[in-house]
């Protein structure tokens, strides 16, 4: 499948029809335990590829207050802006590699992954730029490959070798604490610009 497929008309239709696999009702452990760790709820904090905001949720009930989501599909954005009513939450629907705002911290979560592996090099160069100097990006990311895409997976010395060419990558190993179906199968990773 090639990366112009996976369009905001694939991604609407996805959720349109339900297929959306990658979607476990919550934020992921590894995510909620880097949350947790953070203790300036003020800073300004991106979730691109958002899909249905799990993590925007636990954010906001751990007082964050400058969370921004961005995802290609309006179909999404739309049920997004319903959900999130009464919260101050930012909520763009766009092309990731068109946006242009900077923050102190992106989450990633099943967002590289539904990528195509040729935009790889694009989303790093993006994500660089997103980032205030200092500023990190934090997640998951699949250590291990896929017969068809999306998602796409991968390696741990391959994400090394496409990450460190614009970040210092302060941790990236197996995570510990995973849900079940997805145990042995994830990497948790903090980058620094």
């Amino acid at each position: 499948m090639t990366h112009s497929i996976l369009d905001a008309a694939y991604w609407s239709n996805r959720y349109l029809q339900q297929q959306t696999g990658w979607d476990i009702g919550y934020s992921s452990t590894p995510l909620q335990q880097f949350m947790n760790s953070i203790t300036d709820k003020n800073i300004s904090i991106l979730i691109p590829g958002c899909g249905n905001a799990y993590e925007a949720e636990y954010l906001l009930n751990e007082q964050f207050t400058h969370i921004t989501l961005l995802d290609i599909s309006p179909i999404l954005t739309a049920d997004l802006n319903k959900k999130f009513t009464q919260q101050t939450i930012k909520i763009i629907t766009a092309d990731f590699f068109e946006h242009e705002e900077q923050y102190d911290l992106i989450l990633e979560q099943t967002f590289f992954c539904a990528l195509h592996p040729s935009q790889r090099e694009s989303y790093i160069k993006k994500m660089h730029q997103l980032l205030k100097p200092g500023a990190r990006l934090a997640g998951v990311l699949f250590n291990k490959s896929f017969e068809h895409g999306p998602p796409f997976g991968g390696s741990k010395e391959e994400y090394e070798l496409l990450f460190s060419r614009y970040f210092s990558i302060k941790k990236m190993e197996p995570c510990y604490n995973s849900i079940q179906p997805r145990s042995g199968t994830e990497l948790f990773f903090i980058l620094e610009k």
